[in-house]
């Protein structure tokens, strides 16, 4: 199988004029979303918390959360978006 890649418009739910849009990695097994943090930071989306995941080698990291708004292929969904690295 190959790797599929979506492009995804993230919106703050309390501003939602200017998205950003970046192209996203589709994993049909994956509950939540990473988008680089300084992407999130700059719609004025702020952390709320933070989750522990598990890496695939069993080690556990830990991810600042919050809540946005993302389009993706004609539909609207509401998330918890991982505040990823900046690279991300």
């Amino acid at each position: 199988m190959g790797i599929t890649q979506v492009t995804v418009a993230v919106r703050n739910p309390a501003s939602p004029d200017n998205p950003w849009e970046g192209l996203f990695l589709v994993d049909t097994g994956a509950v939540d979303c990473m988008v680089p943090g300084k992407e999130l930071r700059a719609l004025g989306i702020e952390p709320v918390g933070k989750r522990t995941y598990e890496l695939a080698d069993g080690s556990p990291i830990t991810f600042e959360v919050a809540g946005a708004r993302l389009e993706f292929m004609g539909e609207t969904v509401w998330v918890t978006v991982l505040f990823g690295p900046d690279d991300a």
